[in-house]
């Protein structure tokens, strides 16, 4: 099985993402990676939130810088790679375009934790069956 470090998702903005001015809402940008996160587990062969596993991966740190607006009816693309795979943590880049234009750049990271009893988690080195499914994209930057 090859292993996956970026994943290309193609979007097509909808009437409920967009605010009163027509423009994509900020808060959108952030569904779309996390979008193009999962589909990219999905690719991989795996779920980011595996049914009854005591594992989980929280965000811990997320931002995006804006370049242009999209508007209802835009086709755009999202592009996530894995920057950085570290023991507990995994570091996402993503760009956000509409052909050959910058729409937005954004980081996300995520933890590999231990679901506890009360609702407690703890950090974990994440599973050898997960990190053998991924590699860091070449080239990648956060």
């Amino acid at each position: 099985m090859n292993r996956v470090s970026e994943f290309l998702l193609h979007r097509r903005v909808q009437f409920y993402e967009v605010d009163s001015a027509g423009i994509v809402h900020f808060s959108w940008f952030f569904r779309y990676m996390e979008e193009a996160e999962h589909a990219m587990w999905r690719t991989a062969g795996l779920s980011i939130a595996m049914a009854g596993s005591d594992i989980g991966f929280p965000r811990i740190a997320t931002s995006f810088d804006y370049h242009r607006p999209l508007r209802f009816e835009d086709e755009f693309d999202v592009r996530i790679q894995i920057a950085t795979f570290k023991t507990k943590t995994i570091q996402y880049s993503c760009i956000v375009s509409k052909g050959a234009e910058r729409i937005a750049t954004g980081a996300l990271t995520i933890a590999c934790v231990r679901k506890g009893p009360q609702q407690t988690m703890s950090a974990i080195a994440i599973p050898d069956e997960i990190v053998s499914r991924f590699e860091v994209a070449a080239g990648a930057s956060v």
